[in-house]
Order: structure tokens, then C-alpha cells, then sequence
């Protein structure tokens, strides 16, 4: 079945093979099954109306709403919602049964679901676990001396960096995982002391490296496996290669020629047509260990899955952003996971869940929930109003039939209940809109906050750290990029000390911003291979231009198939 995108206009595919799963995710109440119908969106749009509940990286300063202390939060003071801090949610001072609401037949239900949204209690912030001294995170758990790190757990001392795991000692990094000591990396594994490097395994003492395998002691290289003092894909002696090393760390004019050197053998290497291992008929890019899972992104254990990212261990889920472990028959939800069982159009729900329809932020051994705020350890409820198992099997049904009559059954959370502005959200860095656009789809737009930008004389550090005083942590630095203030604390600075690399001269934001441009989008593309003309599904797209100067995204990679890049570069 071909369909046409409801807002985009772009034409989208429905295999039997999604009906199948539409089948088979659709609840069934007292013997009948409710159908799921085929999506209107296409998937992009699907998954960028996800994200605009997703707020990664914004925090901002407000009260809880039951104590009264100021505390760090997603959600922005002048925000309508019930924010209470971590101690006050979890604690027994409140119960979210007692906000529960009667459903109203003559009402649109996404119009009652925004006030429920807005009254019953939701967290500051999204932590688990035990996180000590890491009160700047988000998504985070079991994080020690973390300052604004995001969708991380399980590190030590990390600063300025996202979907970080277990790794110890990082700044500037993304998607890092099983690291110690690395700089300005991204999609890196078992790193020690890496930095200004993509996609490495096992690499160490090393700088500017892409797609390198188990080397160390090396400089602007690109493809290497098992290499050790190699400078721009070229063996070298000791020698050169600390020669050349004391020259970057020192000078900043030779850290951009062997910068740009380094582009250029970039594009001299083939570029598998994706990133990933020990798959089987998948689709999609940083993919592991899956079978039958396409269109998904930064995956890992999936089965029978489809337009999932950031998703793990789970089966038979569609259109998921994060997180499983584990989880099955998921649809339309954003960030949910610790075992999950048919949760449909939710987020923010976990831990041991079932049977949950139209819920945010509900968990712990929670099942059989409709259209639920903050519950947790409750079943057969509506609108956070409990109800006997017989009655709630009753009412349920006939809210089905209400939402099929006014378009709203089958469909995931319109973005204008979203708790976050669109440009709060990880749909600004995914789906990047200007704010006329983002007002015109219904959305809301977060005016930027007035920063300090410093008048007197900017501080221009020098380049080689080893120079730079313990004072600048207490001067105002200026971006370079958009011109706002930031501020160095002490332990980011010891550290780039210990990596021996420059005091960045872009503010956080910007920094972030560059990090993720490296990566590829999450988008396919057809192409062929460039050694055996076998057919591949890619991120590569085959226009990008093959120039060594151009930018980030700028293309030009030789792209293989799997069989032909295992030949060349292994």
C-alpha cells in the first residue's frame, strides 16, 4: 500500500508485513481485538513528532512545585506544568490516583489528555540509579562528577558530551563507549587517551583518526588495522611521530595542516556502506548484533524491528526512540524501556510495564493503563482515575470508538501537547526549523533567553595548554562561533591538561553542534558499490560532492559493500 504523508506530502510505503505487525501490537480488550490503522505520517515525520518530546539537553532553573527548592529541570519556569524535584516525585507525600479525572464523551481526547498532562505531578529531570555530584545531567544514571552530560550512564569525570557509557574521563564526546581519556570523538569504542578521532576500536595514544582498528602511537590516519607510529596512513619512526606531536600540541597553524591533511586521507579509503557487525538483513547505520530490523539507527539486539533508534534488546517494535532493554511490541513511543510489553503511543514509561496506551511518565510494574500521568505500581485506570477490572474493560473499548470517530486512535501525540518548545527539543538538531515553520505545524517556539555577551576585552587563550593559567577558569570566554559567553570549570580544565589539547574556543552549544554534523543523517540512500556495482542501502548519499576541503558532511567517500571493504581493509 503507497500513502501519502499527511504533512510532508512524501510518498510512503505500508508492506503486509506492517499490517502483520499492526495486527499484532493492537490491544485486545475482553476478548476484541482493537485495531491499530496504518500511519499517516511517513516515518520521518512520525519520528520528528516523537522527538519533540524529547528534551535532551536543555536545563533550566525553577521551584518544585511541593517544597518549594529551586531545583535543575527539563521544563523552563514559566512552563504550566507540575513539576516536583526527585525527592518529592518518588516520595509518599502525594498519590497521581488522586488527580484522576472522569473521560468526557463530547470532547476531543487529546484536548483532556493536555490537562491532565498539565496538572498531575511529572520529575525535574530524568535520572535513575545513583548519580553523585552530576546534578547537570539528563538521562543519565550511575553517573560520579558528571557536568553536562546527557543520555549517559555508568561514567566518571565526563563533561560537555552525550550518549556517553561507562567510560571515565571525557570531554567533548559523542557516542563513546568503554573509553578513558579521549577529546572531541565520535562513535568510538575501547579509546585510551584518543582524540579528534571517528569511528575507532581499541585505538590509543593516538590523534585524528577515522575508521582505525586496534592502532596506536599515530597522526591523521584513515583505515588502518594493527598500525602503530603511522603518520597520515604512512609508517614513521618514534621519532617523527613525537616530533610531530609536540608541533601539534604547540602550535595551532601545524594542528590545522595536519587537520587538513588529514581530511584528504579521509577520502582516499573506502567507507563501509554502513557501521555495524554481526547483522542479519538489516537496514539502517550503528547497528549490531540484529535481524530483520531496518531503517534503524544506533541499535543494538533487535529482531523483527523497524524505524527504531537508540533502541536495544527488543522484538517486534516499530517506530521507537529509546530505550528497551528489553522490550516487545512497542509502537510509537519515545523513550521507554527496562521491560516492556505492548506499550503504545507513550512516553517516558519503564520498568517492568504492560499494556500501557496513551501514558507519560507512568512505570514500576504499572499495567493496563489508558491515557495515564505519573502512575506507578496501578492497573485498570483512565485519565488517572482507577476502575475496577470489569469496569475498566467496559470503558476502554468505548474510548477506542470516541477516538476513532475523531481521528485521533492510531496516532501518537500531537507536538502541540508537547511539554517542550519544538527548538527545546531533539527534533531542532534532527529536523533543524526555522520558528515560522515551527508555529506554522502547531508546535511552540521558545524565544532564546538574553546571555551575557562580554563588552570589555575577550579572552583569546593560547593554544598550547601547558601555557594557559589556573586563572582562566575565572575569565569570560566569547564563542567564536555565535558570540555568547561561557565559563571553563576547574575540572574540565585539568583534564584538557591531561589530553594535553586546547581550551575550545566555541561555547558548549556550538561544539555539540559540530560533533553531531560528523555523523552521518539518519536517512537512506541507494547506491552502488564502488568496487563490485552491488547495490547498497546507505547514509552515504551517492550526490555528496568528493572534494578534501569541503565540510563536515561534505562527501566524496568511497563507499563499499560489506564483503569488498572486509577484502580491502582487513
Amino acid at each position: 500500500m503507497n500513502k501519502s504523508c499527511t504533512k510532508c506530502a512524501q510518498q510512503f510505503e505500508i508492506t503486509d508485513e506492517d499490517q502483520k505487525f499492526y495486527d499484532k501490537v493492537s490491544p485486545v480488550i475482553s476478548g476484541k481485538k482493537y485495531l491499530i490503522p496504518p500511519p499517516t505520517l511517513c516515518p520521518d515525520c512520525r519520528q520528528q513528532r516523537r522527538l519533540v518530546f524529547r528534551n535532551e539537553r536543555n536545563l533550566y532553573l525553577r521551584k518544585c512545585n511541593l517544597c518549594g527548592k529551586v531545583v535543575i529541570s527539563l521544563y523552563s519556569a514559566e512552563k504550566p506544568h507540575n513539576v516536583y524535584c526527585e525527592d518529592c516525585f518518588w516520595s509518599d507525600k502525594w498519590d497521581a490516583i488522586n488527580f484522576g479525572k472522569d473521560f468526557d464523551f463530547s470532547r476531543p481526547f487529546f484536548e483532556q489528555y493536555l490537562e491532565l498532562l498539565e496538572t498531575v505531578p511529572i520529575p525535574a529531570i530524568n535520572m535513575h540509579g545513583d548519580n553523585e555530584n552530576s546534578d547537570y545531567t539528563n538521562l543519565s544514571s550511575n553517573n560520579k562528577n558528571c557536568y553536562l552530560s546527557f543520555a549517559s550512564s555508568d561514567n566518571e569525570d565526563a563533561y560537555y558530551s552525550t550518549y556517553l557509557q561507562r567510560s571515565k574521563n571525557i570531554a567533548d564526546c559523542f557516542f563513546i563507549f568503554d573509553s578513558e581519556l579521549c577529546y572531541e570523538c565520535v562513535d568510538c569504542f575501547n579509546g585510551y587517551n584518543l582524540r579528534y578521532s571517528q569511528s575507532c576500536r581499541a585505538c590509543r595514544d593516538s590523534i585524528l583518526l577515522f575508521d582505525c582498528r586496534s592502532c596506536e602511537y599515530c597522526i591523521g590516519c584513515a583505515g588502518l588495522v594493527n598500525k602503530k607510529y603511522y603518520i597520515f596512513n604512512k609508517p614513521s619512526t618514534k621519532k617523527e611521530y613525537e616530533k610531530l606531536i609536540e608541533k601539534i600540541h604547540s602550535n595551532e597553524d601545524t594542528f590545522d595542516d595536519a587537520f587538513k591533511e588529514f581530511k584528504k586521507i579521509k577520502l582516499q579509503v573506502p567507507h563501509k556502506f554502513y557501521s555495524g557487525n554481526n547483522n542479519q538483513d538489516i537496514s539502517g547505520d550503528h547497528i549490531s548484533f540484529s535481524k530483520n530490523a531496518h531503517n534503524c539507527f544506533d541499535c543494538t539486539h533487535l529482531e523483527d524491528c523497524k524505524n527504531c533508534t537508540w533502541f536495544h534488546r527488543a522484538k517486534d517494535c516499530q517506530d521507537c526512540y529509546g530505550w528497551g532493554y528489553p522490550a516487545e511490541l512497542g509502537y510509537e513511543i519515545q523513550l521507554c524501556g527496562n521491560n516492556f510489553y505492548r506499550l503504545l503511543f507513550s512516553a517516558w514509561c519503564t520498568t517492568n510495564i504492560s499494556d500501557l496506551t496513551y501514558c507519560y511518565y507512568c512505570a514500576i510494574n504499572s499495567k493496563n493503563l489508558f491515557a495515564c500521568v505519573s502512575l506507578h505500581q496501578k492497573q485498570y485506570c483512565v485519565l488517572n482515575k482507577q476502575y475496577s477490572m470489569e469496569e475498566y474493560e467496559k470503558l476502554v473499548p468505548r474510548i477506542i470508538e470516541h477516538l476513532i470517530k475523531t481521528g485521533e486512535w492510531g496516532e501518537f501525540f500531537p507536538v502541540a501537547i508537547a511539554p517542550f518548545a519544538y527548538n527545546e527539543s531533539a527534533a531542532q538538531e534532527y529536523f533543524p526549523l526555522e520558528k515560522s515553520a515551527v508555529l506554522k505545524m502547531g508546535s511552540k517556539w521558545k524565544d532564546e533567553t538574553l546571555m551575557t555577551r562580554y563588552e570589555g576585552q575577550m579572552v583569546h587563550p593560547l593554544f598550547d595548554i601547558r601555557k594557559v593559567d589556573d586563572d582562566i577558569v575565572n575569565k569570560i570566554l566569547t564563542c567564536k562561533t555565535c558570540k555568547k559567553n561561557f565559563k571553563l570549570i576547574h575540572q574540565e580544565l585539568e583534564l584538557y591538561r591531561k589530553l594535553n589539547v586546547p581550551v575550545p574556543k566555541n561555547c558548549f552549544n556550538c561544539r555539540h553542534k559540530e560533533r553531531l554534523n560528523l555523523r552521518n543523517p539518519r536517512k537512506l540512500w541507494d547506491r552502488n558499490c564502488a568496487k563490485c556495482g552491488a547495490g547498497v542501502s546507505t547514509t552515504y548519499a551517492p550526490e555528496r560532492p568528493a572534494t578534501a576541503t569541503a565540510g563536515p558532511r561534505s562527501g566524496g567517500e568511497i563507499v563499499y559493500c560489506e564483503k569488498c571493504y572486509l577484502k580491502e581493509v582487513y
